[in-house]
C-alpha cells in the first residue's frame, strides 16, 4: 500500500473507531432513530453547499437505483441497527463484533468470482468466525440476542457497501454520492423523528456527541472512505475493521470504564488473526490452470478521485 493509502487508512481507522463511544454516550438520552437522523441531516447540511458548487449531484441521476441501494445497505439500516444495539451492548463489544466485516466481504467477493480461496484463507475464515462465536457466547446474555441480530445486519451492510461503490459507483463524484446518500437517509428517518423526540432537555454531552458523529464520523469519514477505496480497493479497505475494535475497546475502557472481559480478550485476537488470514490475497493459480477461465483481480481499479 502506498504512503497515501496508509495515511488514509490511519485517518479512517480513527474516524470509524470513535463512533462507538459517541453513539454509546448519545443513546443514553437520544433514541437511536433520532440519532441516525441527526447524523445524516447535519452531515448532508455540511456537504450540500460544496456538492452544489462542484456540480457533483447531477451525474448521479443515471445511477439513482444503485444510489438508493447503497444508501439503504450502508447507512439507513446499519445506523439505526447500530444505535439500537448500543442501547444493550457496550461499545467495546459492538466494535469487536464489526470486525467480522472482512470475513463477510471475502465470502461475497469469492462467490462473485472476484477472489480465490486457498487453505490458508479458509482456515482464517473459520478462525475468525470461531472468535466471533466466543465473543457472543461469553459476553452476550440471552436477552441481548436481538442486539446481536441487529449487529449481524450491520456487518452485512458494511461488507456490501464498499463493493457497490467499487463496482457500480466508482465513476461518480464521491462528494455527490455521499451527499445524496445522507440526504436520502435523512428524508427516510425524518417522518419518524416526532415519535421518538425526547420529552426533556438533552444534555450538552449528548448534543456534542451527535455533532462529532455528523461532522467527523460521517461527512469527513465518508470522504476519506471513498478516497481509500479508490487507492486500495474494497477488499483491503475492510481491513479498517481490524483497527476499529481496538480503538473502541481502548476508548470504552478509558472513558466509559467498560470492562475488559474474558470474551473480549479471547475473541479479539482470534477475530483479528482469522480476518487477516481470511482476506489475505491468494497466490495466482499455476499456469496450467490459467486457461480455465478469465482472471479477475480481487482489487479492482477505480476512477474515484478524492
Amino acid at each position: 500500500m502506498t504512503r497515501r493509502g496508509w495515511l488514509l487508512f490511519a485517518a479512517l481507522s480513527l474516524f470509524w473507531g470513535i463512533p462507538y463511544l459517541f453513539i454509546r454516550v448519545a443513546v443514553v438520552e437520544i433514541d437511536p432513530l433520532l440519532l441516525a437522523f441527526g447524523r445524516t441531516f447535519l452531515g448532508a447540511l455540511l456537504l450540500l453547499p460544496f456538492a452544489l458548487r462542484q456540480g457533483a449531484l447531477r451525474p448521479l441521476l443515471r445511477h439513482w437505483r444503485w444510489i438508493l441501494l447503497y444508501t439503504g445497505i450502508e447507512i439507513i439500516v446499519p445506523w439505526f441497527m447500530l444505535g439500537h444495539a448500543e442501547t444493550r451492548l457496550n461499545s467495546s463489544t459492538t466494535g469487536l463484533f464489526i470486525a467480522v466485516v472482512p470475513l463477510i466481504a471475502a465470502i461475497i467477493l469469492g462467490r462473485l468470482g472476484h477472489d480465490r480461496f486457498d487453505a490458508r484463507r479458509i482456515t482464517g475464515l473459520l478462525l475468525g468466525f470461531a472468535g466471533a462465536a466466543l465473543l457472543v457466547g461469553l459476553d452476550v446474555h440471552v436477552d441481548d440476542l436481538v442486539s446481536v441480530g441487529a449487529l449481524a445486519l450491520v456487518t452485512i451492510g458494511y461488507a456490501v457497501g464498499p463493493i457497490i461503490i467499487s463496482r457500480k459507483l466508482s465513476d461518480l463524484p464521491p462528494l455527490g454520492v455521499i451527499t445524496a446518500s445522507l440526504m436520502i437517509s435523512a428524508v427516510v428517518y425524518a417522518p419518524f423523528t416526532p415519535l421518538v423526540w425526547p420529552d426533556r432537555m438533552v444534555s450538552a454531552q449528548a448534543i456534542s456527541s451527535v455533532v462529532v458523529l455528523a461532522v467527523v464520523c460521517t461527512a469527513g469519514a465518508f470522504l476519506v472512505m471513498f478516497a481509500l477505496i479508490a487507492e486500495v480497493g474494497p477488499s483491503r479497505m475492510t481491513f479498517i475493521t481490524y483497527i476499529n475494535p481496538a480503538v473502541a475497546i481502548i476508548l470504552g475502557a478509558v472513558v466509559l470504564q467498560e470492562p475488559l472481559t474474558i470474551g473480549l480478550a479471547i475473541g479479539f485476537p482470534m477475530v483479528i488473526i482469522g480476518s487477516i488470514l481470511g482476506t489475505w490475497k491468494s497466490k495466482a493459480p499455476p499456469p496450467e490452470a490459467a486457461g480455465t477461465g478469465p482472471e479477475l483481480d480481487d482489487e479492482p481499479t477505480s476512477s474515484v478521485k478524492p
